[in-house]
Formats: C-alpha cells, structure tokens, sequence
C-alpha cells in the first residue's frame, strides 16, 4: 500500500526523523491559511500516489501568498502526467504546503527488502534529487549500502559509514547519523516495504531534513496497522484492484488485451511471459489464491471483464490445494452472468480436473480448452488478433 508524502511525513515525525514544517490542503484558501505562516515563501507540491512530480510541473516554489493561490489554484484539479503515472496521469486533489528550506546539499537514502540477502538494506548517495535508477545506471559507484542483520538491527557504525561515504559535512555527522536510525526504526516498526528520501538535504543552517519522503508498506501487514491502513486513498487506486482487495485478490492492471485468471504467484507471472512469447499481451496479474471459493472465482472472472480493454480470457489454473472443478463452476457461473462473448482458453491441470473439464464442456458455453501453457498462450493470442 501506498500514501501520500504528508502523510508519510507524518510518520516520520513520529520517529524524529526530521522534516520541513506544513500542512496538506484540499482548497486554494486552505493551501494560503497554511503559507501565511510562512510569510507566502513555501513551497507548494502536488500529493498524487506516483514519482517524478517535480519534473511534470507538480512542484512550485512560492514567494508571496499571491502566488501561493496561483500556483494552489494551477495545481488543484489538475492531471498530472509523469514518467509512473502512465499517459493517463493522476488528477491532483490535495497539496502539501511546507516552508521554502534553505539547501546547501542534496543527497539520498532509502531503505529497501533485498530479496538476495532476506534482509533490510539501506542505500545512501550524495546524488541526490536524481531517480536512484539513473544513479545505479550511470554512476552506480555513488551508490553505498549497508546489510542490516534483523537481529540486532541498524547500527549506529553501519549510519555513520554512510553518512561518511557520502560526504555529510563532519560537524553533521553525529545529527545524519540518529536520522538514518531513526528513519531505519520507522520502516521495521510500520512493515514498510520502501522507505525513501529523495532528497534528504542539509540546511545551510546546518540542519538534517527530509526534504520528500515515500514510504510503501507490505499489505499483508496491515493488519497490524489500522492508522496506517486509515490512511488508505482509494481515489489514487485502481477501481478494479479496490475491488479485487475485497475478496483478498491479489490483481494488478496492465494495459494489454488478454486477461489473465491464475492460482499461484509464481504461475501468474509465468502465464504472462508465455503469453508475451507468442505476441500477446496480459491485461492483468491476478491470482485467485489456493484455496478460493466458486463465489470468489466469480467476481475475479467479473473484474477481469469489467476492463473494457480486455479482448480475450485466459484461465491457467493448476489444481492442488484449488480444485478444477471448483474453478470451472465459478468460470461457468460469472460467464453466465455477464453474458460473456469475449473469447476464453481454459486450462485445467490437477486435482478433479476430469470433472472440471465436464464442467465446462456440458455448459453449452463457447470455451476453448487447451492441455498445456504453451497451447492455451497460442490459442488466446490467436483469437484476440
């Protein structure tokens, strides 16, 4: 799950990881109240679920309470395009207004799950305000990490390693060092996944702020986070992935044309790559789970075909824990209730897959069936073009 940079802020607070003074505003006269106590000078920034903001205009820089109004009423209601939004943007429907800081020096951190070693790693450059993607592609020597072992956490040698490595002027050392702790504490106490700052700048007042902040949380925590999960803003969702999240669906919305059904994360992903080897592409990730209900099958057969970009279906499923027939009783049923005229391959493999397979060839329904991955991938590819 994502949130909002002030609402990200928010937490960090909580941890005393440094950051500017503000306050989010939903209307223009809100976005002025909050600059007048910054004299006008503050800075005015877009919230919207996606990076890249500066760049597509979604930054503006404030030196009056005139201005403040004019930049707050360009930036309210308006889409924004950048380079993770998709062409389609994200319409802007808050702001966070903040004191204009006073930078010397513009760095990096982050903290990160790296799946290679199982354990939290924190990154730090002093290439800051740049993607850390382009950093690690054009100067990937400027990139400095630290491996934190989970049983005793971040330690305070490992911070200020860091904190030397990229240069933090010597008599910040010390104040860089507790907010790299800091920041290391807010990311394991809230199961974050990312945790970023970009950029993290010193003041030319000798100060150590978070001048952004992102921070991703494992959804399958949340449970442990009602503050958290309260922050939730399901206007920057998908409409298709909030419902999918109803019936603990794990799917995501891609932009091709061929939908994808599949029990098991790792076979989803793989029914993607075979579908993309034969010329197609998936509208989808969407992975019903082992031990999914005919109703739950249903409404993943419904979310998948209420993207009027989807074409044609494609149902992989291999049945141990999930039952084939369970599968084929809830294809049948949700094809019956929006009155399907889409093609759809379904393969079926495993526990009662006989009886799955009678299930859907005694449906009178028009359903291709395939044995193998390879097959079905070609067959959907074949009748969506």
């Amino acid at each position: 799950m994502n949130i909002h940079e002030y609402q990200a802020k928010a937490v960090f607070r909580k941890y005393g990881v440094a950051v500017p003074v503000g306050a989010v505003a939903f209307s223009v006269d809100e976005a002025v109240k909050v600059a007048e106590q910054f004299g006008g000078r503050a800075v005015v920034k877009a919230q919207i679920h996606a990076g890249g903001r500066g760049k597509a205009g979604g930054v503006k820089l404030a030196k009056s309470l005139d201005e403040v109004r004019q930049y707050a009423t360009e930036l309210l209601g308006k889409t924004l395009v950048t380079h993770q939004t998709g062409p389609e943007g994200k319409v802007v429907q808050r702001l966070l207004v903040e004191s204009l800081t006073d930078i010397q020096k513009e760095y990096y951190v982050g903290v990160v799950i790296d799946r290679a070693t199982g354990c939290v790693t924190m990154m730090a450059s002093e290439e800051g305000g740049m993607e850390i993607e382009e950093v690690a592609a054009k100067s990937p020597e400027k990139i400095f990490r630290e491996t934190v072992d989970p049983a005793v956490g971040l330690k305070a040698f490992q911070a200020r390693k860091l904190a030397y490595a990229i240069h933090i002027p010597s008599d910040l050392i010390k104040q860089a060092t507790q907010f790299m702790m800091a920041l290391y504490k807010a990311f394991v106490d809230n199961d974050c996944s990312v945790a970023e700052i970009n950029p993290l700048v010193v003041t030319k007042g000798g100060e150590v702020f978070a001048l952004d902040a992102k921070l991703n949380f494992d959804s399958n925590a949340l449970y442990r986070h009602k503050d958290i999960l309260e922050m939730r803003d399901l206007a920057e969702e998908d409409a298709r992935e909030i419902e999918a999240s109803k019936y603990d669906l794990s799917y995501i919305a891609l932009h091709g044309n061929i939908g994808c059904m599949v029990n098991g994360a790792g076979l989803a992903m793989a029914t993607m790559d075979t579908i993309k080897y034969y010329g197609g592409e998936p509208a989808n990730f969407l992975d019903v789970g082992g031990g999914a209900t005919e109703e739950k099958v249903t409404e993943a057969f419904k979310i998948i075909l209420s993207d009027n970009g989807v074409k044609g279906i494609l149902v992989n499923i291999f049945g141990g824990i999930m039952k084939c027939d369970v599968i084929a009783n809830g294809v049948v049923a949700a094809a019956r209730q929006v009155g399907l005229t889409r093609p759809l391959v379904v393969r079926l493999e495993g526990t009662n897959v006989d009886l799955g397979k009678q299930i859907l060839k005694e449906s009178g329904l028009s359903i291709v069936p395939a044995d193998s991955l390879a097959e079905a991938a070609q067959k959907i590819v074949e009748l969506v073009k």
